[in-house]
């Protein structure tokens, strides 16, 4: 009997011996095995990086994140069925609670060429941000997603606020996605410009002649990344006009408080900055760098009705209200090829997608609001800037061959819209342009 207790003892203390031993190494392998979504997102730029234990599973890593929410063989087509588009595929981790929680919307467009902007357009705007995007064929298709991913694990504003949304010509869709993750690993997250100009360099020849030969369809873009906001108001811009600070929460706050009882547009200024200068903190330091020259009204020097009839003059010299915003005046001098920047409700009519490429695309929506009967409206003090202050000569000349097409295409359209609205405020249907 004493035996057969002894036994039971032994074994028992055997049995705590070997669970003890277990518990330490378990605790060991927790402590020391690495995070992988931390090393993954604190990606940095060392001289020889090691293999990343975290980017080993490639083929898990695209199908999670491309092959279910980018299905080359699904998507949708254009109006003129030219464009193939594929809606939110990419979806900010915050995007649907931001819209939500904001009134408005920044709906933005680019190619590959300028997407680096998007960093500073996300960290200057707190709110939802629906980003359209273009690729014109397979090698930019995948440099452009091999980007956004850069974009995504560096840039947590980018990775929380933007939902992507994506164009590709019908003709050139890819059949399939082939980018390598592990290429992240050796990127600078400092550095997205520099970074995108590396990638460039992997554009194929061939798709840069079907570039040279085919306009960047920037209508459609713009209509894409409007419908898939989903706040009440919009806030339509392209990709490289950076909003003042804190600009969402000011923008959220007004239009909560206004009770438009018309149609509305509310119009932000834009400027030109010196690219030598900081980005202006506020409307004061703005005026001073326009005072010096380095700011002025966008595309002042290249085309002033561009920008003309917003009277950046009547805005500067606006008594601030405190830091709140506040409509600082009525655009009374409206006139054709007026292209404001503006915030209005999504019942504003869509950009016409017969103007392709350069000239008429944006002006020729804002003059059918005009017609519309919608009254624009200057706010201040916020503002939106563009880095360098352009001149005629950095002009190229394929804009100027665009710019002669869509020309042509106005006559009708200026027609259609005096059949649409059944007015002609500016005289438009007496006068020839050319």
């Amino acid at each position: 009997m004493v035996q057969r207790a002894c036994r039971l003892w032994n074994l028992s203390a055997t049995c705590l011996i070997v669970l003890t031993a277990y518990n330490i190494l378990l605790t060991l392998k927790f402590m020391y095995t690495p995070d992988c979504s931390k090393n993954i997102i604190q990606v940095q730029n060392p001289p020889e990086p090691p293999r990343n234990p975290c980017l080993n599973n490639i083929d898990v890593f695209e199908k999670g994140d491309f092959s279910v929410k980018l299905d080359l063989r699904l998507g949708r087509l254009d109006n003129t069925l030219k464009y193939k588009y594929f809606d939110n595929f990419w979806v900010g981790e915050s995007y649907p609670e931001l819209n939500e929680r904001y009134t408005v919307c920044l709906a933005t467009q680019s190619s590959l060429e300028r997407l680096y902007s998007l960093v500073e357009v996300a960290n200057h705007w707190s709110g939802p941000i629906s980003a359209s995007v273009f690729a014109a064929g397979d090698d930019e298709l995948n440099l452009l997603l091999l980007y956004i991913t850069y974009l995504r694990q560096c840039q947590s504003n980018v990775r929380n606020r933007v939902s992507f949304h994506l164009a590709i010509p019908k003709s050139r869709v890819p059949r399939s996605i082939d980018i390598d993750i592990e290429q992240i690993s050796t990127m600078d997250c400092n550095r997205p410009e520099v970074t995108l100009k590396q990638m460039l360099k992997h554009v194929s020849s061939e798709t840069t002649r079907w570039k040279g030969k085919n306009a960047y369809p920037q209508n459609h873009m713009r209509n894409l990344a409007r419908k898939n906001c989903q706040t009440k108001f919009v806030y339509l811009t392209d990709v490289d006009i950076i909003p003042s600070y804190r600009q969402a929460d000011e923008l959220h706050r007004f239009l909560q408080k206004t009770d438009c009882r018309t149609k509305c547009a509310y119009v932000i200024p834009t400027y030109e900055l010196d690219e030598r200068v900081v980005f202006p903190s506020n409307k004061s330091d703005l005026l001073r760098l326009a005072n010096k020259g380095l700011a002025r009204p966008f595309h002042q020097k290249v085309f002033i009705f561009n920008q003309f009839a917003t009277n950046f003059s009547k805005w500067e010299n606006t008594i601030n209200q405190g830091s709140d915003i506040h409509i600082s005046h009525t655009v009374t001098n409206f006139e054709f090829l007026y292209e404001p920047f503006y915030v209005a409700m999504d019942d504003a009519p869509p950009h016409d997608e017969r103007f392709v490429g350069y000239g008429y695309t944006r002006n020729t929506q804002v003059y059918e609001m005009f017609v519309a009967g919608y009254d624009f409206f200057v706010l201040s003090p916020i503002f939106t800037c563009h880095w360098g202050l352009s001149t005629k000569r950095s002009k190229p000349a394929w804009r100027e061959q665009q710019n002669n097409e869509n020309r042509k295409k106005f006559d009708n359209f200026k027609h259609e819209v005096f059949v649409k609205h059944g007015r002609d405020p500016l005289n438009m249907m007496l006068r020839k342009l050319g």
